[in-house]
């Protein structure tokens, strides 16, 4: 899940050699005698020879599928030629500025990048190799690819030029201030942090830190109604984020909304580790913080159980602490609802291509003694899973045209990392991402207890996200197929986090629901059945809960009680420590 993966450097320090191969291939003129012959080295041999760096080992491609590749890249680069300083600008929204289109040579340049593009992918794609290996290959070149493109570097980016001229190069003052800015904080700038501050204009929902210990600290929030449901609301979010992300702003925030819906609200905010929370495990994750969040919450409001939701890995920390529960022949939770979360890693998507049996033994000497990964290569690796929209657009913006970005909460949470014990990490990679385990029933041992998910018996309200690369379609409906209990699936438009933070307010996107206990076993089945409704799904998740969160009962007028007294106002100190 880090950019360090050894398979991933090999495919960096292959830049060099692929625009070598490229440079090559660019010099078969189509005017040429014999052009097939001149492109056969370098987009057969010398191709197969990258490919193989790339993945570690030889790989063969299709003779006929690289003759048909060959063939058209000849005939489009012929069309292209011809049509010299008459070329339109291609429709991509990198080059979609009228200083590309009024450059002939801009617009040159980003045709002939576009064609080579498409010329090495679908040389990728013919590729004779298992699933997994295309996969790798076809992440590492869509990488270089993006990473190559011609808006990328002041000498091609014919906007970016315009904008020197236009401003007497003021743009270009402001651009390398931006850098050597970005360079002291150690990441690229996708906000204006400055305009932020979490507790002052994020995070704002008013409640008390209640409880805290080596690992999270516990936020209840004050009611926003006169009455409120008698069982309590818990949620989990994943430990690899803050939580705020549920806070943003109050006309965004879920967890507002859950109290503005007459909700007893407590949610877990994690510590960001130092040296201190080296030693770590998963088990400790699940028993001092799920688990021990569960009993406060319990006692602070004398409820025999309560209701809870887990967001991601929040999500899969959760259902495992419920089996442990289970197990030990307890139930404090009545029903669960889980947001883009894994319990099933059959299909994990974009981030399969970083685990294998290497990978993982890799981490697990690396973190054999403790230690911990820092938050910012994961964050890292996050943005390189859609660079276009998290690494280059921000290059582009920041250094070559000088720009600030506009401030934006969910960017400045997103730029906001956190850290991760080592020995949590490296657990978590073995048992989920590359044994899938936890729906296995036994087959993984966590505090002590043989997990078994059939055992969750539990109302469970299940969401995934149609666009979401982080936890896919198919990986959060996976969930339906391991819960025995009543359940209810609900896909949401959008991705990862925009389909979660989806306000009931605003009216946006849409959600669909499918029949009631029909969960075929594959998603798309259950797509093909499903009704589309307009905006948020939010209202639904609400219904759905309040129907479970028992009688309506006077809002309390204080926060904790005597064993658990109120410690500091929300959101606390926990989630102001920076990685």
């Amino acid at each position: 899940m880090t950019p360090d993966n050894p398979w991933l450097q090999s495919a960096q320090q292959l830049q060099q050699s692929a625009i070598r191969q490229w440079t090559q291939m660019l010099q078969a003129s189509p005017t040429c005698a014999a052009p097939l012959p001149h492109l056969a080295l370098p987009g057969g041999a010398g191709m197969a020879e990258l490919f193989a760096k790339i993945t570690g080992h030889q790989v063969k491609i299709d003779p006929s599928r690289l003759l048909g590749i060959q063939q058209a890249y000849v005939r489009e680069l012929a069309e292209l030629w011809n049509q010299g300083l008459q070329v339109s600008p291609p429709k991509d929204r990198r080059f979609a500025s009228e200083a590309w289109a009024s450059s002939p040579t801009a617009a040159f340049s980003a045709a002939a990048y576009l064609l080579n593009a498409r010329t090495l992918m679908a040389m990728a794609d013919a590729v004779d190799a298992d699933p997994k290996t295309r996969a790798r290959l076809h992440f590492a070149v869509q990488q270089w690819i993006d990473a190559s493109a011609p808006s990328n570097f002041m000498a091609f980016n014919a906007e970016a030029q315009k904008k020197a001229l236009d401003t007497h190069g003021e743009s270009i003052s402001r651009g390398i201030q931006n850098l050597l800015h970005d360079m002291q904080q150690g990441h690229v700038s996708m906000t204006d942090e400055s305009a932020f501050e979490v507790g002052k204009n994020v995070a704002t929902t008013e409640g008390q830190v209640v409880f805290e210990n080596e690992l999270f600290q516990l936020i209840q929030y004050k009611p926003l109604t006169a009455k409120v449901h008698e069982r309590p609301f818990l949620l989990v979010p994943p430990c690899i984020n803050k939580f705020y992300i549920l806070d943003l702003q109050p006309d965004n925030s879920l967890i507002r909304y859950a109290v503005e819906q007459g909700m007893r609200t407590f949610v877990v905010s994690w510590r960001n580790p130092d040296a201190s929370c080296a030693q770590k495990t998963w088990d400790n994750y699940i028993e001092d913080a799920v688990i021990k969040a569960i009993s406060v919450t319990q006692d602070i409001t004398g409820a025999a159980d309560i209701n809870a939701l887990g967001f991601c890995v929040g999500g899969t920390m959760l259902g495992t602490a419920l089996a442990v529960l289970a197990a030990r022949g307890e139930h404090p939770v009545h029903s669960a609802t889980f947001l883009t979360t894994f319990l099933d890693f059959s299909d994990t998507g974009v981030l399969d291509v970083f685990i294998d049996e290497a990978f993982v033994r890799f981490r697990e000497m690396q973190f054999a003694n403790g230690g911990l990964l820092p938050g910012r290569d994961l964050a890292t690796t996050f943005c390189f899973l859609r660079p276009n929209d998290l690494v280059w657009n921000y290059v582009v913006g920041n250094y070559l045209k000088g720009e600030t970005p506009p401030p934006f909460d969910l960017l400045y949470w997103n730029s906001d990392s956190t850290n991760l014990p080592g020995l949590y990490y490296a657990w978590y990679l073995r048992n989920t991402y590359l044994e899938n385990r936890l729906c296995q029933p036994g087959a993984a041992t966590v505090c002590g207890q043989k997990v078994d998910l059939s055992t969750l018996d539990m109302p469970v309200y299940i969401y995934g996200s149609r666009e979401d690369h982080i936890v896919p379609i198919a990986g959060a409906y996976a969930t339906t197929q391991h819960m025995p209990g009543p359940k209810r699936f609900v896909m949401g438009a959008s991705g990862h986090i925009a389909g979660v933070i989806n306000p009931a307010s605003k009216g946006k996107r849409s959600h669909w629901i499918g029949r009631d206990n029909h969960f075929p076993a594959d998603v798309n089945d259950w797509i093909a059945s499903a009704t589309e409704h307009p905006g948020s799904w939010w209202t639904d998740w609400s219904d759905w809960l309040k129907a479970r969160a028992g009688k309506l009962i006077p809002a309390p007028k204080s926060y904790g009680n005597r064993r658990h007294k109120p410690i500091e106002p929300a959101p606390g100190r926990y989630v102001k420590a920076k990685a």
